[in-house]
């Protein structure tokens, strides 16, 4: 008898899952924002971007008087120009080319040290060279991530999505305490913080509709009025507004490409990192966009890790700091509800925009350290929340708790025991220095160690005259927390087992063993049950009252009734006495 073939279904489970809108965001992926919003939006958006700019001004300060100041505003201008490119790449989902997500590139910090050293050693030219050779391989790189899926299970994406924003809180709370400026700790510098955030956190909790888009922006602009009432912008910062030209068109004279075999390693490694926040970003963008997320879209992570190694091979290219897709601005995203991709078109359009007119972009640059931390600390908060979210989406056992408790205490590390990595090799210290990169990697690690010994295929004999439910549902438990598989499907699939073997000892349909073979992947999970004996109906019509009453062969039945409302898909058939009942879930 064939009711359902497994392998219908099986199909069903790996063609492209479609998102669904969860109710939490105001515009979703695929929505349209009226005009005006789209383009405040982007400008909110653009405004992180500008935090991370100080990373250009300290390369340029680093090079001194080798550049000229046409060039120095050229770098600047060249870097927002390649970062609205980018965003606008990021958010197609074309031939293999950006995840399809609103998910903006920064000055991205894993390329400081490299581009430092870069800089020192062979100028600009060294360090558009570099920049471009560490994108284009990250952009290969991502060529293979489908192949790499075994590499980023659940709990490894989540461990990654929380420490992005972990790694992101050193350089918040130094910005949002001052420690960036000489008048670190001051109650100025505590005061524009708090009062900057709690406009931010205030207008997001308590309001709604276009106060709540903009609270990151209002924030900021109550924070400048702050920080000018309280004298935190120096008049330098305001002499540099007022010298800035209004109109400037980058010079491209300069730029040339050069490359030292030395410097290899470095990039290399920062584009390693940058690959990492990356999955990170993306996961987070997946997440928050499906209400019905359950695992990474490998697909769509490999095309994103493609378009942010064109954060590196685009200013590479065309002269400016090598970018990495933000995670503050994806933390912006989720919570001010706003993720649609059109927003990408706005951002992108307005930084380059602003490239062409540099008394605009230096009010930006000049953002008081205290605004630059509460707004970072304002998205970071929803993103280390998505990431727990994500890890105890899975059943754990001892293996995945160590998995993720040893990684995440040598990742933090970094941060709470200084120096605690300082005798690795100089090659390898951009990654140490990195609480992300050194989480990450030791996860991966520890993954593949602890996969040893967890079989893809169990069995379960179990004997009618001595059976406990206790014996299925404690194998299941045990055996989802080895594969880290959802809860639900782990109790929708020992449900059906225990209804099963039910059914073959109340209406004495076998009294030998019943067989249970359990196979697991990603993506499935399915239950072979062998027995000798007849074979359980699996109607798709509940039996009526006046059946239960008249036919003995009814409550069985309704057994088999009950048991298709736990699976996906089913299969019985029968080979001479022994009867073989295949189910089948969706993982």
């Amino acid at each position: 008898m064939y009711i359902y073939h497994p392998w219908f279904s099986r199909l069903i489970s790996i063609t492209e899952h479609m998102p669904k809108k969860p109710s939490n965001l105001i515009y979703g992926l695929e929505d349209k924002p009226p005009l005006l919003i789209t383009i405040i939006l982007g400008f909110q958006h653009s405004c992180l971007f500008f935090v991370l700019m100080t990373l250009p001004i300290i390369i340029i300060r680093k090079l001194g008087n080798s550049i000229t100041p046409e060039e120095a505003q050229s770098y600047l201008s060249m870097t927002m120009i390649a970062g609205g490119i980018t965003v606008v790449l990021q958010s197609i989902r074309r031939f293999g080319l950006g995840s399809g997500y609103f998910c903006p590139a920064l000055c991205g910090p894993a390329y400081m040290d490299a581009t430092l050293t870069a800089a020192a050693v062979g100028g600009l030219p060294l360090v558009f060279g570099m920049t471009l050779l560490s994108g284009a391989i990250e952009s290969l790189f991502s060529k293979v991530m489908n192949k790499l899926r075994f590499l980023f299970p659940t709990e490894v994406t989540g461990l990654i999505v929380s420490m992005v924003g972990l790694s992101l809180l050193p350089v918040s709370l130094a910005y949002f305490f001052g420690h960036q400026q000489q008048a670190a700790g001051s109650y100025a510098f505590i005061s524009v913080g708090f009062i900057t955030l709690a406009v931010m956190v205030g207008l997001n909790v308590w309001s709604k509709g276009n106060m709540k888009l903009f609270c990151t922006l209002i924030g900021v602009i109550v924070g400048y009025v702050a920080s000018i009432l309280t004298g935190i912008i120096p008049p330098d910062d305001l002499h540099r507004v007022a010298a800035a030209r209004f109109i400037h068109f980058p010079v491209i004279s300069h730029i040339r490409w050069s490359f030292d075999f030395t410097m290899i390693v470095p990039f290399v490694i920062a584009s390693i990192c940058s690959t990492f926040k990356t999955v990170g970003d993306i996961v987070t963008c997946q997440k928050i966009n499906d209400s019905e997320w359950k695992r990474a879209d490998m697909k769509t992570l490999s095309s994103g890790i493609f378009a942010d190694g064109l954060g590196g091979v685009i200013p590479g290219l065309i002269g400016g700091f090598g970018l990495s897709t933000s995670s503050s601005n994806v933390g912006l995203s989720m919570a001010t509800g706003a993720t649609s991709r059109v927003i990408s078109l706005a951002m992108g359009g307005i930084l380059i925009f602003m490239a062409f007119f540099p008394k605009l972009s230096e009010v930006m640059i000049i953002m008081p350290a205290p605004i630059m931390g509460a707004a970072l600390i304002f998205a970071v908060s929803f993103i280390i929340l998505a990431g727990f979210q994500i890890m105890i989406s899975r059943m754990m056992n001892a293996r995945r708790i160590f998995v993720i408790g040893i990684s995440l205490t040598f990742g933090l590390c970094v941060y709470l025991i200084p120096g605690a990595y300082s005798g690795v090799h100089p090659w390898l210290k951009p990654v140490f220095s990195s609480a992300l990169s050194v989480t990450t990697i030791m996860a991966l690690v520890l993954n593949m160690i602890f996969r040893i010994g967890v079989a893809a295929k169990v069995k379960l004999e179990l004997n009618p005259a001595a059976f406990s439910s206790a014996d299925i549902f404690d194998f299941m438990e045990r055996q989802g927390g080895n594969w880290a598989a959802r809860p639900d499907v782990i109790r929708n699939a020992a449900g059906a087992m225990n209804e099963t073997m039910e059914t073959i000892i109340s209406n004495n349909l076998s009294s030998s063993n019943v067989v249970m073979l359990v196979g697991f992947d990603e993506f499935n999970l399915d239950v072979d049950i062998s027995y000798p004996g007849k074979p359980i109906e699996f109607p798709d019509r509940k039996p009526s009252r006046q059946e239960m009453i008249e036919d003995d062969d009814a409550t069985a039945r309704l057994s088999g009734y009950m048991i298709r409302k736990y699976v996906d898909g089913l299969k019985t058939e029968q080979k001479g006495v022994q009867t073989n009942v295949k189910f089948h879930f969706i993982h």
